[in-house]
This record gives structure tokens, C-alpha cells and sequence, in this order.
């Protein structure tokens, strides 16, 4: 393997861990909450009486936190392209902690009324404005540093985040429900979890502030081609890039959506079975992912990408209408399975999309590009996901519905990789420091 040039295997090794970090800390606070909100956030933020009204109220303060991702993809996003990657970063880091952190704090609707949900709404956008500036440059952070052969491989260090993250909740939580009883639990105790992201903070910027800029941007610099409006400028140049990038990424966020945040509210109200075991659920396909993100990253480097995320497409729309057959009789067993074959088929889309997004855009423009792509697509595929299943399953009362919405966001994936392209040869080929700046 060969590194860029002012790039050596230390700096590498340092960048792929804080990409990886840095991501981590931010799935972590949004597994936390969406766990929450499943589970235990209905009932102190938004008590009605109602059950349901409860649990939709708690998947808005999710949705929330998508829709504010593009407000951070356009402003960290344009600063990612114009003062480079790594301090843009560390910014994204410190708001991301302290939104969780003060959630760990914030008084419930018992203590101070309706102000606590307020208060919950705009800790939730603060969340969703830092992971909307946050991915783009975690991911050029590794791959920047890469050999461009294998961006697959090194753009998943990003990748790793979310199970990390959605693996380390959900054991945090599991292991607060064993010691506690359930109603210290609710009472206190899952503060904790919030609480815990200042310890995941101080790691992540001890990473991060050690980094050195990465060699595409350095040279970028160098050459003084920093855009002064990316935005406006990839809206008026990269226009197809943008659609195709947001377009490809409508299936994996409603499929994980479905398997890791409104499967728990299906598995308790549908199935009878309790939240720790849909928690134990998800944490083990979490740690299945785990493996698989870097796996199918690299596997995308030496096949055709678009290819491999096709594949990978079909049988996520396929999966719906065998899982929830499967576990219709509420099977502990049976229901682990089925979220991890889901995961593991998210891991063969999540693995190469950042490197899938990224060369979609030239250099001097990747970190907005990315970044708008990314949340872009989180407005359409993850935010209104757990609130419209919930919607469409006491509308209609069966399963299949939530099969045929999946289904959909399949074909607007289908439509993104046909409006992708693959990288040049020259492009791959490369030095990273050398990419050319496409038109």
C-alpha cells in the first residue's frame, strides 16, 4: 500500500482513528436519543395520556435532529473547503458533546413543564447541526490521507461510527437497565448515558488537535484554489454530483431507520417483547457491522462500487418481507437474526457510500459537496422514516406497509447510482496531493 506524499503511516493511522472517534461520539449521541425516544423520552418530555401521541412527538425531536444537518453541512461544509478540514472538525466535536451532555442535564416536563421538551427540540438541532458538518470532513480526514486505490477502505473509517456508536448506547443503556431497577432507571439513570459523552469529547479532540491538515487540502492551499462560495459554487457546477449523492444514500437511512430506532417501538407494541431485548438486538448487529463497514469498503475498491451498492440496494428492499414474517411469533432468537442480516446488508451500502459521495465531487469542492449530499439526504430518507412507520403502521395496522415504503426509497437509490459516476483512472490513479480538479 502507498500513502500521498507529506503523509506518513503514523499520520495515516492518527487520521483514520479520529475520523472513526469523532463519528463514534457523534452515533453515539444519536443512538442514545433514538433509544430514549423509543423507549422512555414520550413519557418525560411529552406527556398526553397517549401512547402513541407520546412516541411521535419523541420521533419529531429525532426527525429534528436530520432536519438541522443541512444547516451544518452549508456552514461547516463551506468553512471544511475554505480553512481546511481538521479545525472544522474539532468544532463539530465540541457541539455535538456538549448538546448531548446538557441532555443529560435538562429537567423533564414533571420539574418545569413544557419548557423541558423546548428545551429537548433545540439540544436535538444543536446534535443535528454538528453530525451535518461532521461526516463530510471525517471522511476526507481519512481518505485524504489515503492511498486514492483504496478510498473505499480508508473513506469507511466514517463509516465505522455509526454501529460503533449505536453499539456503545445501547450497551451503555443494556448495562444501565441491569444494575438499576426500572424506575430509578427512568427517574435518573438514563441520564447517565448523556452524561458519559463528555469523556468521549476529551478523547475525540485529544486525537484530533494532535492531526496535521491533510495533504489534498495543504496542496490546495498551496495552489491558493480555495473556493471563496462553495456553496454557490456546487450548486451551480455540481449540480448532478449533488442530486446523485443524496439520491444513494434514501436507502441505507430509512433501512437503518427501520432496524435500529423503530424496530424497538414495533418489537414492545406489536411483538410484546421487552426493551432489553430489542436493545441486546441491535447491539449485536451493531457489533457484526463493526467488521463488515471496512470490509465492504475495501471490497468496493476492488469491484465496480456502484455495482456492489446496487447489489446491496435489492436486498434491502427485498429483507422487509421476510423479517417481519420471521418475527411475527416474538422469538428473541429470530428477531437478532433479522436485524443482523438488516445491518449486515446496511454495512454492504454504508461501507463504500463515502467514498461513493466523495468522488462525485472535485477536491477543492468535497468537504460542501459531501456535506450537503449527505444531510440533503437525511431530510428525505432518515428523518421522516421512524415517524412515518409509526404512521403507516396504526394507519394500516400491517407489517407490509413498512416493506413498500423501504421499497420506495430503494428506487430513489436506484435512481442516484444511475446518476453517479465512476471515477476517472487518472483520478484513482493519482497521488492524493495531485487529484485534479474536475469540471
Amino acid at each position: 500500500m502507498t500513502t500521498p506524499q507529506g503523509a506518513d503511516k503514523r499520520a495515516l493511522r492518527r487520521a483514520y482513528t479520529a475520523s472513526l472517534s469523532g463519528t463514534a461520539l457523534e452515533y453515539y449521541d444519536f443512538a442514545a436519543y433514538s433509544v430514549a425516544a423509543a423507549t422512555l423520552f414520550g413519557d418525560l418530555f411529552f406527556p398526553s395520556g397517549d401512547d402513541l401521541a407520546g412516541t411521535m412527538a419523541a420521533f419529531s425531536t429525532y426527525a429534528i435532529g436530520y432536519l438541522a444537518r443541512p444547516l451544518g453541512g452549508i456552514v461547516f461544509g463551506r468553512l471544511g473547503d475554505v480553512i481546511g478540514r481538521k479545525k472544522v472538525l474539532v468544532y463539530t466535536l465540541l457541539l455535538a458533546g456538549i448538546a448531548t451532555f446538557l441532555i443529560g442535564l435538562l429537567p423533564t416536563h414533571a420539574t418545569i413543564g413544557g419548557a423541558a421538551a423546548i428545551l429537548l427540540v433545540i439540544l436535538r438541532f444543536a446534535q443535528g447541526v454538528a453530525v451535518g458538518g461532521e461526516w463530510g470532513g471525517a471522511v476526507l480526514l481519512s481518505s485524504e490521507y489515503g492511498d486514492p486505490k483504496r478510498r473505499g477502505f480508508w473513506a469507511s473509517a466514517a463509516q465505522i461510527g455509526p454501529p460503533a456508536g449505536n453499539l456503545l448506547a445501547n450497551g451503555v443503556i443494556a448495562l444501565l437497565g441491569m444494575v438499576l431497577s426500572e424506575a430509578a432507571y427512568e427517574s435518573w439513570g438514563w441520564r447517565i448515558a448523556f452524561l458519559l459523552s463528555a469523556v468521549l469529547v476529551a478523547f475525540g479532540l485529544w486525537i484530533r488537535l494532535r492531526l496535521e491538515e491533510t495533504p489534498v487540502f495543504k496542496a490546495i492551499a498551496e495552489r491558493e484554489e480555495r473556493p471563496s462560495a462553495p456553496v454557490s459554487e456546487v450548486m451551480r457546477t455540481e449540480r448532478r454530483a449533488l442530486v446523485a449523492g443524496a439520491l444513494v444514500r434514501v436507502c441505507p437511512d430509512v433501512t437503518y431507520s427501520l432496524f435500529t430506532v423503530f424496530v424497538l417501538t414495533y418489537m414492545v407494541t406489536e411483538l410484546g417483547m421487552s426493551k432489553t431485548q430489542g436493545s441486546a438486538a441491535v447491539m449485536i448487529g451493531s457489533a457484526v457491522q463493526l467488521g463488515l463497514m471496512p470490509a465492504f469498503g475495501a471490497l468496493s475498491d476492488r469491484m465496480n462500487r456502484r455495482r456492489l451498492y446496487l447489489y446491496g440496494t435489492i436486498a434491502a428492499a427485498v429483507w422487509p418481507f421476510v423479517f417481519f414474517p420471521m418475527v411475527a411469533g416474538g422469538s428473541f432468537l429470530l428477531l437478532a437474526f433479522g436485524i443482523v442480516v438488516a445491518l449486515v446488508i446496511h454495512a454492504a451500502l454504508y461501507g463504500p457510500q463515502a467514498a461513493l459521495i466523495t468522488e462525485q465531487f472535485s477536491p477543492r469542492l468535497r468537504y460542501t459537496g459531501s456535506s450537503l449530499a449527505y444531510t440533503f439526504a437525511g431530510v428525505i430518507g432518515g428523518a421522516p422514516a421512524p415517524l412515518v412507520l409509526a404512521a403507516l403502521l396504526n394507519w394500516l395496522g400491517s407489517w407490509w406497509i413498512l416493506g413498500v415504503y423501504l421499497l420506495l426509497s430503494a428506487a430513489l437509490t436506484v435512481v442516484g447510482l444511475w446518476l453517479a459516476r465512476d471515477p476517472a483512472e487518472d483520478e484513482v490513479a493519482a497521488p492524493a496531493t495531485e487529484e485534479k480538479v474536475l469540471s
